[in-house]
């Protein structure tokens, strides 16, 4: 038997690939197969007609018949009875004969001439729901503490009836770990308390199928102590006790159910295992479950009713064994052990046998494997026929749950049975042996497109059939190879896969079916695409109400795919609301309420694929004030302030806010009390005497304050003697023979009490005396009069009420009043550290000369003349005070080569003493300022006269001049620089031997015997007879001059000057203050407006370029010194700058090609004009030209006169343009008329010159106002040529 078993086996695995199942084709002959039927359980509504499927299919098809009960059911003999056309299903109409008279185990049968389908048992009952028997409940009265079950007790259903307790207004009863339901329905209660007691404990029981609710009659608990049991009973008992015994004590727990200490439980594989342990005692036990033979599923279990119930899906053998169950409290533990044995009705091992298609020679395998506990019994049928009272068949053999075909012939179709049953339960199942002779064919349709996403598994099908089965092959495209390898993967059906699918496997793919009969070739299309990403997600947002709110969802996709956005809310539709306004890609809600807050999911789906992404909306709003204010716990002093806080909105309370009203002193007003946490309900608030307050809670979060809650009821505290003394007290004078006392007085809040006054005393501290005291109301200060000039006193200021007087108060200091001091500084001496230093030293004054609160001592200083006879006179007084510790100080800002006169003097709260003896000291020399201007006054081919002015600021002898000059290129590239010493009574200088046609820059400083001081600069260029251009250099001007009389605190600045730069003007000064943060302030002069100062940080040095100021425009500029908060501002005086405009760079047309030829063209003309000229002259004799040369020993031409055709006066209005690389006037203007032909356009000017040959002498320059203004009338302006040539026109 073993060997036989062996062999099968062998031909089973050898044979394998033949029992897969094919699909047969509905045009080719097949025996039938039941595609539908009734399940094996079939429970029926007696309302409703009886529906009993049963469909097959076939080739032809089928025929069907019905067995009842075991026996021939004869549907044409019962008219209720229908089946369905080209269909076995039945229709029993109950109309007219009642359900239940069709209950049994019906089986239909399907044939054809190729074999005999039969359908498993099909068992028709009827539901039913039948009604609780009537029966009288009386009312249950037990001692509060014990045990107590309701029964329920339903009546049986088909199916079971669901069990649950509810009330008169069907609302379910609440459950606890207390009080649950059992399994089969009964209610417990593990100890029961007065609040139990009701009557309307309600058992109903719904049957689901009939869709019925029935009901059981209300139960009637009543849960008394044991005296209220006693007293109730006694009545009807004659006055005996019911309970005799003690009270209900606490007790450990005893298991309600099950019973004992240990139980078992049978269920079958797949279904569900429940298990309950309800325990009573006091206090409630708690459940607690272990599994003893290993560990609970957790994956596939769930505990109910507060873990009294311990429920596990989809039973296997591994969930047998022991469990146990614990009940527990604080006064001991009792457990339960449930065996649990695991059953199974019979299951399929590897699925139900499978229809078997052979061609006439092959072999075949069907096969019936099934397991189940216990293990089931196996049998066949062929046709609905047992295999051994079936026709003998030479090509099967019949191995237990194995039929083996071989050199099966046609002929040999058939349905075979397989049969698999034990105690709890059965399978049954058909499979046909289709006998076929047929070419391959592809079921899958011609050309079929299949779309996968990238990246994704793709499949592509090739669904067919032949006999024998056919083999198939895939290929692509060009079909240069099979796709047998990777990444490709061919299943038996036919079916090719590509486990993760590339753009480059998009392509025309071709299946080939192809057997002995034939080969059959279908071709289908493969697009791989994009996949949809959502590339921004929509964030978690939290928004206040009344706002709005978007969430963006940005989706990449496919672009031939057709996307579809959808929203969600909370994972349902979005609801019908205008205010959500739904983009391409965003959600938009307006005016957000708290019902819009939730979890918004955006999805977008394709034809292929989707991709989604959630956020949460939180809407928050101010909390809503508090609640039911109460007041609890009085006394004197203090009180508990209770309150119920309102919605927070989804804002966590932050904390409380309690305020009050005085409605005693200050009604309608309320102030601030405390805080309390927001997790806090309640406050204890200690409260002053003699105040009606009213209080009110505030709730704070993140979006703010609540309104207000409804103010608490009023609550008066009782008056007291004052609990404190006005603070603040302080004492001074007014007068040199008074005493001040002040004090700040007390609030309402802190009067305690009416009448509130005060208690004023004094004494002088340096002498015993006793207090002197007097009282006041309604006053925060008294005067002591008569009192010695600045002597001390003790101070104290009590309250007092109606009802005592307040606290020992505390003592205070002050002083009578100050009068002048009536000594001054003695040994006053002064050191000269340098030009604009010096150190002044005194001794300090004695107290008690003082006379009142040392203030300081000030130095008054003035500059009495500068020992350099140009410098003008000053007598401006200034100011340095030095605190009352200090016996020298610093004074700077002096002007080097000076004479200055100062004095000391000390002084107090009163004001300041005698003045010190005046003395005098000088200041050296020091570095002398820029020069005042530097100018151009004549310009040859080879040769520059520059013309300047001494400095204005000397500051000693001047002891001579130092002059740089260097060539500049057209690319402004500096030359060489050369150097030139000056005599310090020299204002001029002639520089020869300088390049024809270039400009220069020029820098001069002026020097002392300290040193040189600061350059200025200009440019010029060497063009004959050029006028001189304007300085380049800001002007600093001196503010205007105060009074002599005035005198102002010292500024820590001195020598602030300005020059020139190229990026801007450079702003130099000294320095001696003692703040760190120093820094220019700048702003453009008579600006519209109130505009502010500009800043230029200087970074600890003592000069500053100040860069991007504007061209023409004057600045004022001033130096600030910054110290505390509490301290001055220290200013120099303000200088005014002008910046000027700077020109555009011009060409040199003076040595352009085209240009001389211009000239030379134009002098030619001249000469021709002259030479007219002359000829019309000589004709008329009127030209002494003897007489003209011994006239005039100017050898500068004389115009002439318009009478005689000589050149009259001319007079070129327009302001020339400046030279190459000079600046533009400070104005910034350059005026133009009309005419444009005038040669200053050429950038050489028009000063030229003829002599009387007519011939051209001089060069084209033009003039500035500096010049005009310097040499007057005394010559006047050579002609324009050009104008010289209209005016010949208009004579010719």
């Amino acid at each position: 038997m073993m060997e036989r078993r062996m062999d099968t086996a062998l031909l089973v695995l050898l044979m394998g690939h033949l029992a897969a199942a094919l699909e047969v084709p509905l045009d080719l002959p097949q025996p039938p197969t039941i595609t539908q039927q009734s399940p094996k359980d079939y429970i029926i509504d007696p309302r409703e007609n009886i529906v009993i499927h049963c469909d097959a299919k076939g080739k032809p098809h089928p025929s069907f018949s019905w067995t009842r009960n075991g026996t021939h059911f004869d549907i044409d003999e019962d008219v209720n009875v229908v089946m369905r056309p080209h269909s076995g299903t039945l229709v029993v109409d109950i109309s007219r004969e009642k359900a239940d008279h069709y209950e049994g185990v019906y089986q239909c049968t399907a044939r054809n001439k190729h074999g005999t389908a039969v359908s498993h048992n099909i068992v028709i009952r009827q539901s039913r729901s039948p009604l609780w028997s009537k029966e009288r409940i009386k009312q249950i009265v037990v001692q509060e503490g014990v045990s107590l079950v309701l029964p329920c007790r339903p009546p049986a259903g088909l199916p079971p009836p669901i069990i649950f307790w509810m009330d008169n207004n069907f609302q379910r009863l609440p459950q606890s770990s207390r009080v649950s339901q059992s399994l089969n329905g009964d209610l417990y209660f593990s100890n029961v308390l007065r609040e139990d007691s009701r009557n309307d404990y309600i058992c109903y029981a719904r049957f689901p199928h009939t869709q019925t609710i029935q009901q059981k009659q209300p139960i009637t608990v009543k849960v008394l102590n044991l005296e209220a049991i006693n007293d109730t009973m006694a009545a009807f008992y004659n006055e005996t006790d019911l309970f005799s015994e003690d009270p209900v004590d606490e007790r450990k727990p005893t298991f309600l159910i099950p019973s004992g200490s240990s139980s078992s439980h049978t269920v079958l594989r797949g279904q569900v295992l429940e298990m309950e342990c309800i325990a009573e005692g006091l206090p409630t036990p708690e459940i607690s479950w272990i599994k003893l033979s290993g560990d609970l599923p957790t994956q596939r279990m769930s505990y109910l009713y507060y873990q009294k119930n311990l429920r596990i899906v989809n039973v296997s053998a591994s969930d047998a064994g022991d469990y146990r169950c614990s009940a527990k409290n604080m006064l001991g533990s009792v457990h339960h052990t449930i065996h649990v044995s695991v059953k199974a009705s019979p299951y399929w091992i590897g699925g139900a046998p499978r229809n078997l298609v052979l061609a006439p020679g092959e072999n075949g395998v069907l096969t019936c494997r099934a397991s189940g506990t216990p293990k089931p019994s196996i049998t066949w049928a062929m046709n609905g026929i047992p295999i051994a009272n079936s026709p003998k068949d030479l090509s099967r053999k019949v191995e237990e749950d194995t039929i083996i075909f071989t050199d099966i012939q046609m002929g040999s179709s058939a349905v075979y049975q397989c049969n698999v049953s034990n105690d709890h339960g059965y399978l049954m199942a058909n499979a046909f042996v289709n006998v076929l002779s047929e070419p391959p064919r592809v079921l899958t349709p011609a050309n079929k497109v299949y779309q996968v996403i990238k990246n994704h598994r793709a499949r592509i099908d090739c669904a067919f059939f032949g006999s024998p089965i056919p083999k198939i092959t895939w290929f692509k495209d060009s079909r240069s190879s099979t796709l047998d390898g990777d990444p490709y993967i061919q299943h038996d059906n036919g079916t090719l896969e590509i486990h993760t699918a590339q753009a480059r496997n998009s392509g025309k793919y071709t299946c080939a079916a192809r057997n002995m009969l034939g080969i059959y070739e279908n071709h289908v299309y493969l697009e791989v695409k994009e996949p949809t990403r959502i590339l921004k997600q929509p964030e978690y947002k939290v928004v206040q109400r009344g706002r709005s709110v978007v969430f963006e969802c940005k989706v990449k996709h496919d672009p031939t795919l057709v996307p579809t956005m959808t929203w969600l809310k909370d994972d349902g539709e979005l609801p019908d609301d205008e205010r959500l306004i739904v983009d391409s890609d965003s959600l938009t809600i307006t005016d957000v309420t708290e019902s819009d807050g939730g979890v918004y999911t955006c999805i977008m789906n394709t034809t292929l694929d989707h991709d989604s992404a959630s956020a949460e909306l939180t809407v928050v709003e101010r909390p809503d004030p508090p609640t039911d204010l109460e007041l609890t716990d009085q006394k004197k002093r203090s009180v508990q302030l209770t309150w119920t806080p309102g919605d927070e909105h989804n804002s966590p309370i932050q904390k409380f806010l309690i305020q009050y009203d005085d409605s005693l002193h200050h009604r309608g007003h309320w102030h601030n009390l405390t805080e309390v946490p927001g997790t806090r309900t309640t406050a204890h608030l200690k409260l002053s005497p003699y105040v009606h307050y009213t209080f009110r809670v505030l709730a704070l979060n993140a979006m703010g304050f609540s309104r207000p809650s409804f103010p608490s009821r009023m609550f008066k505290t009782e008056a007291a003697a004052p609990d404190e003394n006005p603070k603040d007290v302080e004492g001074f004078g007014t007068e040199h023979d008074n005493l001040v006392i002040s004090w700040k007085p007390l609030t309402g809040l802190q009067s305690n009490g009416p009448g509130l006054r005060y208690r004023v005393m004094w004494r002088q501290k340096a002498v015993e005396s006793d207090w002197t005291t007097v009282t006041v109301s309604n006053n925060s200060r008294f005067v002591v009069s008569g009192t010695p000039t600045f002597v001390p006193y003790e101070l104290k200021v009590q309250a007092v009420n109606d009802h005592g007087v307040g606290p020992e108060p505390a003592i205070a200091r002050g002083y009578s009043g100050e009068d002048l001091p009536v000594a001054a500084p003695e040994n006053v001496q002064v050191v000269v550290l340098n030009s604009t230093l010096a150190e002044v030293h005194w001794d300090p004054v004695p107290h008690k000369l003082i006379r009142g609160h040392l203030k300081g001592y000030k130095v008054y200083y003035w500059k009495e003349r500068s020992l350099h006879k140009h410098n003008p006179y000053h007598m401006e007084k200034l100011i340095l005070m030095f605190s009352g510790n200090h016996s020298h100080g610093m004074v700077p800002g002096l002007h080097p080569f000076s004479v200055y006169s100062f004095n000391v003097r000390v002084y107090n709260g009163k004001g300041e003493g005698p003045v010190s003896p005046t003395q005098q000291f000088d200041t050296p020399e020091g570095v002398p300022g820029a020069p005042t201007s530097l100018i151009v006054t004549n310009s040859n081919l080879d040769t520059l006269t520059l013309e300047w002015s001494p400095p204005h600021d000397r500051k000693g002898r001047i002891t001579g001049y130092t002059l740089k000059y260097q060539p500049v290129n057209n690319s402004n590239e500096l030359g060489p620089v050369e150097e030139l010493a000056l005599l310090a009574n020299e204002t001029s200088v002639t520089l020869p031997n300088l390049k024809y046609s270039t400009r220069y820059k020029f820098y001069l400083n002026a020097k002392t015997v300290r040193g040189a001081g600061p350059a200025i600069s200009q440019e010029a260029v060497t063009i004959v007879d050029e006028g001189s251009t304007q300085s380049s250099h800001p002007l600093a001007q001196p503010p205007p001059h105060r009074l002599p009389d005035e005198a102002l605190p010292v500024s820590p600045f001195g020598n602030v000057s300005s020059s020139v730069g190229e990026d801007g003007p450079l702003i130099s000064w000294e320095y001696w203050g003692p703040e760190k943060n120093v820094y220019v302030e700048y702003m453009v002069e008579n600006s519209e407006g109130e505009q502010e100062w500009q800043k230029e940080p200087v970074n600890g040095s003592q000069n500053v370029v100040l860069k991007g100021l504007k061209g023409g425009l004057s600045y004022r500029v001033r130096l600030v010194a910054k110290g505390h908060h509490d301290q001055p501002l220290h200013h120099s005086e303000e200088l005014l700058v002008t910046v000027p405009a700077v020109a555009s760079r011009q060409v040199d047309i003076a040595t352009q090609g085209w240009f001389i030829g211009l000239m030379c063209a134009i002098a030619l003309l001249i000469l021709i004009l002259l030479i007219i000229c002359f000829i019309q002259r000589n004709k008329g004799g009127k030209y002494p030209v003897k007489e003209k040369e011994d006239a005039h020993t100017d050898p500068e031409f004389q115009p002439m006169k318009e009478d005689d055709c000589t050149f009259g006066e001319y007079s070129d209005n327009e302001d020339h343009k400046p030279l190459k690389g000079s600046r533009t006037p400070s104005n910034g203007t350059v005026k133009r008329d009309d005419s444009d032909d005038s040669l200053v356009d050429y950038g050489e000017g028009g000063d030229g010159q003829f002599n009387e040959d007519g011939s051209f002498i001089g060069q084209y320059s033009g003039k500035s106002g500096s010049r005009d203004t310097a040499e007057g009338h005394e010559s006047s302006e050579a002609p324009s040529p050009i104008n010289t040539m209209n005016s010949l026109n208009s004579f010719v």
